[in-house]
């Protein structure tokens, strides 16, 4: 059985050895450690999936901002989302979004965006972000840049585009 539960302190290497493996690099644990080491951390979103004992997936929320006008509106990003390359194509993956949309939900956050692969992440409700007049940063197919109201029509009134913060900058 798999459990979802937030990162722990004594987790961060097995989390970066999910993350490597999954994306054949460090860059996202170089994200993740940069997140973690700021403002822009949610520690009850960042969820590892264990099964008999062993991490095996791991997923991260983190704030970032909607430029809209002359206001900054706190979202969420979806990244990264890992799992080991053995336990793939077997639900986990979904499991930790179910939780963390959930969870995010629970936290008060009412909608999020992630970059990421437009088969998997529409099952969720995710939509390409532009449907929401929200922009990406920087130039992405249309329906790889997506975003979730968790609370229903919270994005119907702002309009604008994604700032990462510098913490996003460790990836190249």
């Amino acid at each position: 059985m798999i459990q979802i539960r937030a990162e722990r302190s004594g987790d961060q290497k097995a989390i970066c050895q999910i993350n490597d493996a999954a994306f054949n690099g460090d860059n996202e644990s170089r994200l993740i450690d940069a997140i973690r080491n700021s403002e822009l951390f949610v520690p009850e979103l960042s969820l590892v999936a264990v099964a008999d004992g062993k991490l095996i997936g791991h997923i991260l929320f983190s704030i970032v901002t909607i430029k809209s006008g002359e206001n900054d509106v706190p979202t969420l990003a979806l990244a990264p989302m890992a799992v080991v390359p053995e336990q793939q194509n077997k639900g986990v993956g979904s499991l930790l979004v179910e939780e963390g949309l959930k969870r995010a939900k629970d936290q008060g956050f009412e909608h999020a965006v992630v970059l990421g692969h437009p088969e998997f992440y529409p099952r969720f409700g995710f939509v390409p972000a532009s449907t929401k007049g929200i922009e990406a940063p920087f130039p992405v197919p249309d329906e790889v840049f997506m975003a979730i109201e968790l609370k229903e029509e919270s994005l119907d009134q702002i309009k604008g585009k994604i700032v990462y913060p510098s913490a996003f900058d460790t990836v190249s």
